[in-house]
């Protein structure tokens, strides 16, 4: 890849577009001149990665102290090799430690010779003739960081052809999909970039069919963008969008801010979490369409159908139960599962349904307390958004997967929110709570499955933390009647006293 780069300032913002590509393990080596911006870009690139927009963080030359290392969310190495005797001393260095959780920048990589890892980025930067204020860029990249390059540098065309083309960016957070999410700044003012490229369909796991087409997740970001459609119409505080490419999977929106309906020790504040209730109450008193048109294409909101159901349920016997027994379920018994489950999906399908967003939980609300009402209530990551019983919704909040609500918190904010469905008109509380000890169930269940596969499958076992909080609402839902079969089911297998260790 080779490109010319008009001034320092487009040079320090493609470095910054290079940032937005990084992950642990990159090595970046930095090739040029005396003089050709080699400093520049990696001065450049280092406060990009610590959201430093004023340019005042103070990046000193490794000229003479060989590497200087900054501890940042993404760790940095900065080093300059100019001065070493022999290639050899890039180990002593540190390199290859730096790489095992963070990136590291090269100046004069040529010295060390050999000495560099393999799958190394080489950039270099040269004067452009004729033309004192230009560099051309050219870059050696394996193929899977000039992918991750190539869509960086799509996101930065696309805020071009928003408004927002000289925008500084900085990286905010990633998802378990293929989703992430940006930071970025105009001036004074600042929005939300995701970055959500078309997601490709994995292997078959039933009739056919990959996990996420059988359990409704979005392929692309048409359902955000037709979600937050709807839900603005109806008055809810969903961000508001100011662009969006439905092709490239780009969306660019409001910052909700950073508020938040836990306190800073990670409690739930009362008075926020009965906001997000009567939130949930407004929410499920209204008419949603089912079919959203969005720039001439049609989102048809799908419904939270058996088959979703039941693959969901089904991530405890594929992962959860593997791991704290040491061997797959016998098929007579997965049979019997879902058989269970089966049952309790027919009750629970006959009742009520509404739109429900999924993932409604605490960092997926966002609070603000200069608003009243339910505009307190931000809402995001209802790109999932199906049609299917409100009890879903209520049980993601009040039996918050991430924070413990206390069993005296829970019935409180379910008394308040029948309280406020009753209110509003007909509204069959016996048959919704009956709908929410199930789908609590439900939920703790999948969610238990899926933070056994992200320490498995994708090397994250930080989520483990979680599992004693999501056995103790399980118990909880298991005390109604209508689980006794199913409470039953998970104390023949341990399901409520198992403890998966780290691996």
């Amino acid at each position: 890849m080779k490109r010319v780069l008009s001034s320092e300032q487009a040079l320090a913002r493609f470095a910054c577009d290079m940032v937005m590509a990084l992950r642990p393990g990159d090595c970046l080596l930095l090739q040029g001149d005396l003089g050709a911006g080699k400093s520049t870009f990696a001065r450049a690139a280092i406060r990009a990665l610590a959201g430093d927009r004023e340019g005042r963080m103070e990046v000193p030359s490794p000229t003479f102290t060989l590497v200087q290392t900054y501890d940042l969310p993404l760790p940095v190495a900065h080093f300059d090799l100019y001065r070493i005797a022999d290639p050899a001393e890039v180990d002593e260095l540190g390199l290859g430690e730096m790489l095992e959780t963070g990136v590291a920048l090269v100046e004069w990589p040529e010295r060390a010779a050999g000495n560099l890892p393999d799958g190394a980025v080489r950039l270099s930067i040269s004067e452009v003739a004729g033309d004192p204020d230009a560099r051309e860029i050219a870059i050696d990249a394996p193929v899977e960081f000039a992918a991750r390059l190539d869509r960086s540098l799509a996101a930065r065309a696309f805020l071009d052809t928003a408004g927002w083309g000289d925008a500084q960016r900085q990286f905010l957070l990633g998802d378990a999909s293929t989703r992430a999410y940006e930071t970025v700044w105009r001036g004074s003012e600042i929005a939300i970039l995701m970055n959500a490229p078309r997601r490709p369909d994995g292997p078959p796991v039933r009739d056919g069919m990959p996990y996420s087409r059988i359990a409704h997740l979005a392929e692309d970001v048409l359902p955000f963008v037709a979600i937050d459609q709807v839900l603005r119409d109806k008055g809810f505080r969903a961000p508001e969008i100011f662009a969006f490419d439905l092709d490239a999977g780009f969306v660019l929106l409001e910052h909700l801010g950073n508020g938040s309906v836990l306190d800073t020790a990670r409690n739930p504040v009362v008075e926020r979490y009965e906001a997000a209730v009567d939130c949930l109450a407004a929410m499920h008193g209204a008419d949603w369409p089912r079919l959203v048109d969005v720039a001439g294409r049609t989102h048809q909101v799908p419904e939270f159908d058996l088959p979703a159901f039941l693959i969901e349920v089904e991530l405890l016997t594929d992962w959860y139960l593997p791991r704290v027994a040491g061997h797959a379920l016998p098929e007579p018994e997965l049979d019997t599962y879902r058989g269970i489950w089966t049952r309790l999906f027919d009750i629970v399908d006959a009742g009520e349904k509404t739109l429900l967003l999924r993932d409604f939980h605490s960092p997926n609300v966002i609070w603000d307390d200069s608003a009243d009402g339910t505009d307190r209530v931000g809402l995001i990551d209802f790109q999932d958004a199906m049609i299917g019983s409100p009890a879903y919704d209520v049980a993601s909040l009040v039996q918050d997967a991430r924070a413990d609500v206390p069993p005296d918190l829970q019935h409180r904010l379910l008394d308040r929110y029948c309280a406020a469905r009753r209110t509003a008109g007909d509204f069959d509380e016996d048959a919704f709570r009956l709908a929410f000890a199930v789908f609590a169930a439900q939920r703790a269940t999948k969610i238990l499955g899926i933070f056994v596969r992200l320490d498995e499958r994708d090397g994250k076992p930080g989520y483990l933390v979680h599992i004693p909080r999501l056995q103790a609402y399980l118990r909880e839902s298991l005390r109604h009647p209508a689980l006794a079969e199913l409470a039953a089911w998970y104390g023949r297998h341990g399901i409520l006293d198992a403890k998966p260790e780290r691996r």
